[in-house]
């Protein structure tokens, strides 16, 4: 072999994180992201907005199922046939987006789950006062019914301005799951997750309609292993937020 080809074989296997390939999904149509289709409930919209296109999101409906019977209208979401999670025993997942202040108090925004159970990947929040904090979720079902997980509940004193972009990672090493937004940790937690199985992702809301999303989402990013805070999806400087 090649000396300069070997010394880059052996930087990519002894450099943890290196050779993981990161996949990037940009929210700046309603066709396809991420090379996949997407199916559109409700009426999102692509906006112009100061760190460039975006996809806007109402959250009608934010208490009940959709459900048309229910009397609720159905929030604007996003659905796609794929949960780029699928596989990897340890990952990094971050999305950047702005939320609104007219959001319900508890709203997802970001749900990948197993197309045979209710394992999920999660981000969700919580608006407190004017403010908002994260919560992280990991969820394993085994054999569709023994459950699983965490729910790496908003800490109250991780509080966040709302109408303004931020981005938000959540890592898992094979033990630890944690939660970061801009960078900083919000809180961790032990948890013995299996890798997700293949499945949907939905945008906007949970998998069921439920618990619709009041604001915008910029992108996201997907890794098998794990980045460091330093190397995070940062939002892109615009002057202004």
């Amino acid at each position: 072999m090649h000396m300069k080809l070997l010394a880059a074989a052996i930087i990519a296997l002894t450099v943890p994180g290196l050779a993981q390939q990161a996949t990037t999904w940009r929210f700046d149509n309603l066709t396809k992201i991420g090379g996949a289709q997407v199916i559109t409930v409700g009426a999102p919209q692509v906006i112009d907005t100061p760190i460039g296109k975006a996809i806007h999101f109402e959250g009608r409906g934010n208490t009940n199922s959709s459900n048309p019977e229910s009397g609720n209208p159905v929030g604007d979401a996003l659905f796609l046939n794929v949960a780029p999670l699928s596989g990897d025993a340890t990952y990094t997942f971050e999305v950047i987006f702005r939320p609104s202040s007219k959001g319900a108090p508890a709203q997802r925004f970001f749900h990948m789950q197993d197309n045979n159970s209710q394992s999920r990947r999660m981000f969700e929040i919580r608006i407190v006062g004017s403010q908002w904090c994260l919560d992280t979720v990991g969820i394993d079902v085994d054999h569709g019914t023994e459950q699983h997980g965490v729910t790496l509940v908003c800490d109250t004193a991780h509080l966040h301005p709302l109408d303004r972009w931020y981005a938000v990672a959540a890592t898992y090493d094979g033990k630890t799951l944690r939660g970061y937004v801009d960078g900083k940790l919000q809180g961790e937690i032990a948890v013995t997750l299996a890798p997700l199985p293949p499945g949907t992702t939905s945008v906007g809301t949970r998998i069921d309609k439920r618990d619709f999303f009041t604001g915008d989402v910029y992108s996201a990013r997907f890794q098998p292993g794990l980045a460091s805070p330093a190397d995070f999806s940062k939002v892109p400087d615009s002057g202004k937020h």
